[in-house]
């Protein structure tokens, strides 16, 4: 079965960049709509060395088919150079949520 909707992740360096993010992706009618956590706390390899910090992940939901117009969006508005971008298919949910979603970022 191929799912038609996912959930994508993104974290970000501060809650003004996550809710940049986040409004630009349902303004632009990528996203139906998006949630922001934080702050987390993320443990990770970068440039040879355990880095930690904290960061907000925020949580959009769209069709399978707008996502590579999303992520191409989140890439060009990020301030990381390697940003994590995650898709995650959606495989069950309200029926009557997910054809929101659909009807949300299928508007122009």
């Amino acid at each position: 079965m191929t799912a038609e909707h996912v959930l994508v992740h993104v974290t970000t360096d501060s809650e003004e960049s996550a809710h940049g993010l986040a409004d630009s992706a349902v303004r632009a009618r990528l996203a139906a709509c998006a949630q922001i956590e934080g702050p987390i706390t993320s443990v990770y390899w970068w440039e040879g060395e355990v880095q930690q910090g904290q960061e907000w992940r925020v949580s959009c939901k769209t069709t399978a088919a707008r996502y590579p117009a999303l992520e191409s969006h989140l890439l060009d508005r990020h301030p990381y150079d390697t940003p994590e971008i995650i898709a995650t298919p959606i495989t069950g949910g309200s029926a009557a949520y997910l054809a929101w979603v659909t009807e949300e970022v299928s508007s122009s």
